[in-house]
């Protein structure tokens, strides 16, 4: 399963991705932390969209990630 950056605000194009919360390879369970990211307005947790393992990331810590890129993938268990 591919991980999105979603939209949090209206105004909302993209935001910065301040650290991983999980590494490749670590388990991940639906709805916990994966990774912060820092908006123009807030700090957010990106929560998983789904239980499995992280597979692959894309982008780096202090990387700007456009609303709607693949951060990361999850393969599902």
């Amino acid at each position: 399963m591919q991980v999105i950056l979603p939209k949090w605000g209206v105004s909302m194009q993209d935001a910065v991705l301040i650290r991983w919360l999980k590494a490749v390879g670590e388990p991940v369970v639906k709805d916990e932390p994966l990774a912060e990211f820092e908006t123009d307005k807030v700090e957010v947790e990106l929560e998983s969209p789904a239980s499995g393992i992280l597979t692959r990331v894309f982008v780096s810590e202090d990387d700007t990630v456009d609303v709607g890129a693949v951060i990361a993938e999850i393969q599902e268990t």
